[in-house]
């Protein structure tokens, strides 16, 4: 792919910083999802040529040179279908298949995918493997490999798996579950196939470890990586660019406003959580309630370098079937290396939990979250620390509705009240990996009961819901609840098929 072909929204300047500005659509992602009629550079000399005469419509000018997005969910209903009959029937609402002469932003892959749904009209990194969960259970092994080959492509392409495939999304990527994404294709064609993958899962390997080799006690992090006291390094969440998110400008222009740090450490921080894809959440800010007081650069997050530690650990198991020794010693330390310090900079023993760790402050946050389920998912955890981490998910997290994500109630989407279909998985596996079967059976049936209860209310699935008060939606963040919706319909599906 070569990605000087592609259009790009700033090829628009001044006029999509103009309409991004003027809120003219209330979705800031609307205007960056719209394909351009004629070539950029010839809409841009008509704005300039127009926009300050008399009676200028900025809106009526976007309509005559752009297509406006399709909502592809329009006109599906339900109409009463029972709930697995709806998610079966949903993969072909939510299917998006190869596009040719694409104009817009969106980047094209050569395989059929499934998006979210809403407002989401590209594939997304860290939903695909929760979507790809259902597709297993549904027995759609082609559409799970074709998904996994997709992003094999981007990071051929690309070099990373972007966040989405969107151009304006091409300064970051999301949570790294490639590895596991490939580890559920095994499962269906067998271990063999996961040396197919060998070369892109090294390069994204490099991606997340890029400049690890430079750094020193006087040059403690580059991009990604975190060189900390004892010479352990672990990563963090990045964004190549420090400018305002193009499908949040305005937000992102107002909070640099409010902010005390530099507009390009406010951006640079937003986008980082972004990459998190907690966007937002009190997990990231300074003060734990105040989005200007963002700070995700300087936290080391529990969950990002489970997922690591998850790569390292594939690409050693894939280095053992291609008997390369001198690789698989060379993971063995680099595992062995991460695991002790996970345990060392991410667990509290006095609270009996998982917290992120701040680098630049070298302390362990107070914020709890679900992140701390990730070493259990994992295996990373010993019996006693996954006995007290069990307790505080049982005392504190879970409510009617499944686990709430975070303690605090801060306006943000992932916070209290709201639960993520992801995190309910994460932390219901992590529980049943070490005998706790009955709170993980607890936390199956009140998620799964409560999107039932929304889906017999409304004949939808959410992104999101509000676990503690089951009467009421979910809200918080830069937009609406969306409905769709791939990660939610994945989830549900895998634990229907779950035992406990």
């Amino acid at each position: 792919m070569n990605t000087q072909s592609y259009f790009y929204i700033e090829s628009l300047s001044p006029l999509w910083e103009d309409v991004q500005s003027s809120g003219i659509f209330p979705d800031s992602k609307f205007f960056v999802d719209c394909e351009p009629r004629i070539q950029p550079k010839e809409i841009v000399n008509q704005y300039l040529a127009l926009h300050k005469g008399p009676g200028f419509d900025l809106k009526a000018f976007v309509a005559a040179h752009f297509d406006y997005p399709q909502n592809h969910m329009t006109g599906y209903q339900s109409d009463g279908k029972p709930i697995e009959k709806h998610l079966s029937d949903l993969w072909a609402v939510l299917r998006r298949d190869p596009e040719p002469g694409i104009r817009g932003t969106l980047l094209p892959m050569p395989h059929p995918y499934i998006v979210p749904g809403g407002r989401f009209r590209e594939v997304y990194y860290w939903d695909t493997y929760f979507t790809i969960l259902g597709l297993q259970v549904c027995r759609q092994g082609g559409l799970i490999e074709n998904m996994v080959d997709n992003f094999a492509f981007l990071i051929r392409e690309l070099g990373f798996i972007p966040n989405g495939n969107r151009t304006y999304y091409l300064g970051r990527s999301q949570p790294p579950f490639f590895s596991l994404m490939t580890a559920v294709l095994a499962e269906e064609k067998g271990e063999a196939s996961l040396l197919g993958y060998l070369p892109e899962l090294e390069r994204e390997y490099g991606f997340w470890m890029q400049g690890a080799e430079g750094l020193t006690e006087n040059n403690r992090s580059h991009r990604r990586v975190v060189r900390l006291k004892d010479g352990s390094i672990l990563n963090r969440y990045w964004d190549d660019f420090d400018t305002p998110r193009p499908e949040a400008y305005r937000e992102d222009l107002h909070m640099a406003g409010l902010s005390g740090q530099s507009p390009g450490a406010t951006c640079r921080n937003l986008r980082a959580a972004a990459e998190s894809g907690w966007d937002f959440s009190g997990r990231w800010l300074a003060d734990g309630s105040q989005l200007h007081s963002i700070q995700t650069t300087s936290l080391i997050p529990v969950d990002l370098n489970c997922l690591i530690l998850h790569l390292e650990q594939l690409l050693r198991r894939i280095y053992g079937l291609t008997n390369n020794t001198e690789a698989m010693v060379r993971f063995d330390e680099k595992i062995s290396r991460r695991k002790k310090a996970i345990q060392t900079y991410c667990w509290n023993s006095q609270k009996g939990f998982y917290f992120d760790y701040n680098h630049q402050q070298q302390r362990v946050s107070d914020i709890f979250t679900l992140a701390a389920a990730f070493p259990l998912f994992f295996g990373l955890a010993s019996q006693e620390q996954a006995t007290a981490v069990a307790a505080v998910l049982e005392e504190k997290f879970l409510f009617p509705g499944g686990l709430v994500t975070t303690l605090d109630t801060t306006g943000q989407q992932w916070d209290a009240p709201n639960g993520w279909a992801p995190l309910q998985w994460i932390t219901y596996m992590g529980l049943r990996q070490y005998g706790f079967h009955r709170l993980a059976g607890r936390v199956k049936k009140n998620w799964m009961g409560q999107c039932l209860r929304v889906y017999e209310q409304t004949g939808k699935m959410m992104e999101k819901y509000n676990v503690m008060d089951t009467s009421t939606a979910a809200g918080g963040g830069e937009y609406p609840n969306q409905d769709g919706f791939g990660w939610t319909n994945g989830v549900y599906l895998k634990l229907l098929a779950e035992p406990a």
